[in-house]
């Protein structure tokens, strides 16, 4: 899985944070609130991660509406999952990537490893 480039994680940042289908023109509003982007360049990228498959889209009236395919936190996890493929020893790699968690992120981990092996058991 290629990172998204930053005008792709800046619209799909919004999309995620809205929660909701959205437009090309809404998302250009927003980002231009913090600086000029042109409408024809967002919806160009927008097209993009849609061919990519990060973005579903369908017709509302005539404008197309966007949203994404998969969460943020799914995209973070398979961030992680390349990095982790991108070393010759992945139980190094990952001992080293636990050594930087916070106490509380150690928790969620093992949370979320006991919800995995009771998913194995069953």
């Amino acid at each position: 899985m290629r990172r998204l480039g930053d005008l792709e994680a800046e619209i799909m940042d919004r999309l995620w944070r809205w929660q909701r289908p959205a437009t090309v023109r809404e998302v250009v509003d927003d980002i231009n609130e913090e600086r000029p982007l042109a409408y024809t360049t967002v919806m160009t990228v927008a097209n993009i991660l849609y061919n990519k498959g990060w973005l579903l889209r369908s017709k509302q009236g005539r404008a197309w509406v966007y949203t994404p395919v998969r969460s943020r936190e799914e995209y973070a996890a398979a961030l992680m999952e390349e990095a982790l493929g991108a070393s010759a020893d992945r139980p190094v790699a990952l001992a080293h990537f636990v050594q930087q968690m916070d106490p509380d992120e150690i928790g969620a981990l093992r949370k979320a490893l006991r919800a995995v092996g009771r998913q194995a058991e069953s």
